[in-house]
């Protein structure tokens, strides 16, 4: 899938969590909901720190360009490192290591614990990541016509502001984990669920995605998990442009919706 594909299934996979919470009688403050949308919109995006030419990889200027070099060769490494003879020999690390559940997992985990250890600044550091990513992702048309700099300065200014606006009483920053110092410890889960729901749209495409690593399949670890190849389609192709981002745009609606108790 394409980064804003990507993004926008992001956002609707975290409303659609706000409205099972809803349904569950754990309805999440209206902070909460649009801050997590925005922060999984991000995290779709991020898996693709494997490639070069991905919309991360120019999204924070040298900084972004160089971490997805280092990315690149330490995915290929550990590919070459834990293949099996079924795995095919590639020449690099794009849809490897950051395209599974453990790394899902380690960067959620990751964020949840900055989270909770480095307090106000570590919040602000997740949520202009993350935010600059969004607008990366689902404003990508303005994005790219505009100063990377006024992004960046969109992102920090959102960050401060929807920070402040978490740490109100009854705002949410304290909506799932109320014990002191553990308020802020949910910001890992819409990252998780970003990355997961990356994963999962690369699996429609044709090439599928390895998720299951490091489980391994018959001869392989890498398996590319995905549906039957006649109901793949090609990355930017019409299926995914023409059928699948309005599907989010409409689902991503009706969750939030629900979420609020609007329905």
């Amino acid at each position: 899938m394409m980064g804003p594909a990507h993004s926008l299934s992001g956002a609707a996979a975290w409303l659609g969590v706000g409205a099972a919470a809803a349904a569950a009688g754990h309805t999440m403050p209206w902070p909460v909901l649009v801050v997590g949308a925005l922060i999984t919109a991000g995290a779709a995006l991020a898996p693709d720190l494997d490639h070069k030419a991905a919309t991360i990889s120019r999204a924070f200027g040298p900084v972004s360009k160089a971490l997805c070099e280092i990315v690149d060769k330490l995915s290929f490494a550990v590919y070459k490192a834990t293949r099996k003879p079924g795995d095919p020999r590639r020449t690099g690390g794009h849809r490897t290591l950051t395209h599974t559940w453990l790394w899902a997992v380690l960067i959620g985990g990751g964020a949840s614990l900055l989270a909770i250890t480095a307090g106000r600044w570590g919040v602000l550091a997740i949520l202009f990541v993350h935010l600059v990513l969004a607008v990366e992702g689902l404003l990508w048309r303005a994005a790219r016509v505009s100063s990377d700099v006024l992004v960046w300065l969109l992102g920090a200014t959102s960050a401060w502001i929807l920070a402040g606006v978490l740490d109100k009483p009854g705002n949410g920053a304290d909506w799932l984990f109320d014990a002191p110092g553990q308020e802020y410890l949910w910001l890992g889960l819409p990252i998780v669920l970003g990355a997961l729901v990356h994963d999962i749209g690369d699996a429609l495409t044709v090439s599928g995605c390895p998720i299951l690593w490091p489980i391994p399949l018959g001869r392989k670890r890498w398996y590319p998990i995905g549906p039957p190849k006649a109901m793949r389609f090609r990355a930017g192709s019409w299926v995914e442009l023409k059928v699948l981002m309005p599907v989010f745009m409409l689902l991503g609606g009706v969750g939030g919706v629900s979420a609020l108790n609007l329905l």
